[in-house]
């Protein structure tokens, strides 16, 4: 398929590898996955004080859910250290493990721009989306495979960084996902706060320490009447995906202001 936006390193190559990772793609993601997520859990955990709120959600739903059913969890994005660092207050056994932890898309042109970092990226389990391609592009459709699978799938709706914090219009990414999903995935939201203390969006980027994160985990989105309905009243994509956004968006909302007023409550 063209691409409206230039891609300058050719990502084709990527997809047909994650679709059908190989024995030795599994063996070299698991020593990638928990090498940055030993990194992870020093960063976040002991060199930053971080409390997480309803962490037992998290953990639940990543461990315990029914087989075969997928996991999509999403996030405000405030810092490039988002993701893999919220992670990082996983316990080891599912931070560090390529069948437990989260696939995750990340943009084509920070991530993915020569054969080094795709493999670095590709290995621990990121997807390459295009920003601007829309949401029929090949990372799109990739998630919707991993959801039928019953995979874990994070996704960062905001579309972007978002270093203004802005209450910004979530991308239909997320509800096309969610919509084409075989199974109705378990929706998990969850807002994080201090993030980008860590990790500042500003020059030298340089990780920092002794900086107060609080990470807040949401009720679990119970969709599955909601989506069933659209289904059977035949409701078509775009405007099916619009609405399941809009939930999720609603939900960011309290989620935001609650999260916010937990952070500022800590000493």
């Amino acid at each position: 398929m063209s691409s409206p936006v230039d891609v300058p390193y050719d990502i084709s190559w990527i997809f047909p590898k994650l679709r059908r990772p190989s024995k030795l793609w599994y063996f070299t993601s698991q020593l990638v996955i928990t090498l940055v997520g030993i990194f992870s859990k020093i960063i976040l955990v002991v060199l930053n004080k971080t409390h997480v709120f309803n962490k037992e959600r998290l953990v639940q739903e990543v461990s315990k859910r029914p087989k075969g059913i997928p996991l999509v969890t999403v996030s405000n994005h405030y810092s490039c250290f988002d993701d893999p660092g919220i992670w990082g207050v996983l316990p080891f056994r599912y931070l560090c493990s390529t069948k437990y932890i989260r696939w995750s898309m990340a943009a084509h042109d920070i991530c993915f721009t020569n054969k080094k970092h795709s493999t670095f990226f590709m290995l621990g389990k990121c997807i390459p989306v295009v920003r601007g391609n829309g949401v029929y592009q090949d990372a799109i459709n990739l998630c919707i495979e991993k959801c039928a699978r019953g995979d874990w799938v994070h996704v960062f709706p905001e579309g972007k960084v978002n270093m203004e914090k802005e209450e910004l219009r979530l991308k239909w990414g997320v509800g096309r996902i969610i919509y084409e999903s075989p199974k109705i995935p378990i929706i998990l939201p969850l807002w994080h706060a201090g993030m980008d203390d860590v990790l500042p969006n500003v020059e030298p980027y340089m990780l920092q320490v002794r900086k107060k994160v609080t990470i807040n985990i949401g009720q679990p989105l119970d969709l599955n009447d909601f989506i069933n309905d659209l289904r059977a009243q035949n409701v078509p994509e775009p405007t099916a995906r619009k609405l399941i956004t809009d939930k999720i968006q609603d939900a960011f909302h309290d989620l935001r202001i609650e999260t916010e007023n937990l952070h500022r409550a800590r000493s």
